[in-house]
This record gives C-alpha cells, sequence and structure tokens, in this order.
C-alpha cells in the first residue's frame, strides 16, 4: 500500500494514511481511459440538431414550370433539395448519442484513472477542507496546497461551504465521492481527496466487479 502525508487546509502535514493498491495501485489501462471518456462524452451530446426533409418544408406543391417547352430542365417542386429553401437529404434528426458500457469496464476504468493519478504523485489527502464559504478562501486554500490552476477537489456534499466556495472557481471543481468519474479526474492535474472521501471512493472500487 503506498503512504501519504495527510495535509491541513494550510498545507502541514498532520499525519499519515494508506492507500489501497487495489483502488490506487491498479494496473493502467489506457486503452479503456480513452473508451471511458469518449463513453462519458457521447452521453453528454444533446443530440437536438434537426433539419426539414422534403416532405417537412412549406411552401406551393403546384409544378414550378410545365414539363416540356421552356427550355429548362424538369422541375416538380420548390421544395426539392436543389432549391434555396428546399429540403435536406440526409440532414441530420433529433437523436440520441448515448450508449451502455460494462460496469465491470467502467470500475475498471476508474481504478485505473485513480491509480495513474497516484503514479504520478498527484493526490493530495487532507485531514478536512473547511472554508467560510468564499471562492477566494478556497482558490487560496488550492494555492497554498501548490495543486496548480486544475484542481479536482472530492469532499462529501454535505460540506455546504466548500460546495458553494468551489462553484466559480476559474478552472478547478469540486465533486462528491459518489460522483467521481474518469474524464474529470483525467481534465484535472491534481486530485484533492478528503480522507473520508478516500475511505469512500475505496469502499465503494474495492473488489467491485
Amino acid at each position: 500500500m503506498a503512504k501519504l502525508d495527510v495535509k491541513n487546509i494550510s498545507g502541514k502535514s498532520v499525519g499519515s494514511i494508506e492507500l489501497d493498491d487495489a483502488v490506487f495501485g491498479a494496473e493502467i489501462h489506457e486503452h479503456l481511459l480513452w473508451e471511458t471518456v469518449k463513453w462519458q462524452l457521447a452521453k453528454r451530446r444533446a443530440g437536438t440538431a434537426s433539419t426539414k426533409r422534403y416532405g417537412e418544408v412549406r411552401g406551393s406543391t403546384k409544378k414550378v414550370w410545365k414539363q416540356k417547352g421552356t427550355g429548362q430542365a424538369r422541375q416538380g417542386s420548390r421544395q426539392a433539395p436543389h432549391f434555396v429553401g428546399g429540403g435536406s437529404v440526409f440532414g441530420p434528426k433529433p437523436r440520441s448519442y448515448e450508449y451502455a458500457m460494462p460496469r465491470k469496464a467502467k470500475k475498471t476504468a476508474l481504478r485505473a484513472a485513480l491509480s495513474l493519478r497516484a503514479s504520478e504523485s498527484k493526490i493530495i489527502v487532507l485531514d478536512g477542507f473547511d472554508t467560510d464559504g468564499k471562492t477566494k478562501s478556497v482558490a487560496a486554500a488550492l494555492k497554498t496546497l501548490g495543486t496548480g490552476n486544475k484542481a479536482l477537489i472530492v469532499d462529501a456534499k454535505g460540506n455546504t461551504n466548500l460546495v458553494r466556495g468551489a462553484k466559480n472557481l476559474a478552472a478547478s471543481q469540486w465533486i462528491a465521492p459518489e460522483g467521481i468519474n474518469v474524464y474529470d479526474i483525467l481534465r484535472h492535474e491534481v486530485l484533492v481527496l478528503t480522507k473520508s472521501a478516500v475511505e469512500s471512493i475505496t469502499t465503494a472500487l474495492k473488489g467491485a466487479e
């Protein structure tokens, strides 16, 4: 098991914690991480793009001009795709981009993402994240901890001051332990976990299939 210092909000060491290898020392499957991010982004796609087909375009159905004798190409309708304002042939229609991903694969990918950050020494564990609820205070704490500009803070939603204070951070983000996911882990440079968050994540992922 990897051993990490537990720090307080001022960056001082106040103890240590052992990270379970089953969760934070697992094999890193790069392709599975890519697949999981692709699945998460597909779920977020709105799929609301819509175009009008031939029969949905408003307008007269009268033949544009007679079939023969005009010297022009024969035309049947102004709603035809080659006319300005005409219908679309293969344009998009509302659809869902979501698809299923095996639960076991999602859990394995999450363990891999956590293990990747652990192997890079980019996990900071706090005894707690006490703040007055102001964004300025949360940003100052992150700066003191040396997290850089992009940190993912994981703590229980019951810490309402942290939830409120982290809302307006420019690049960092708060997330509850039960909502932690591969995409958010990978798009932030550092993971800031409270001891209670580490315990919740370990319980949820250890031995989970």
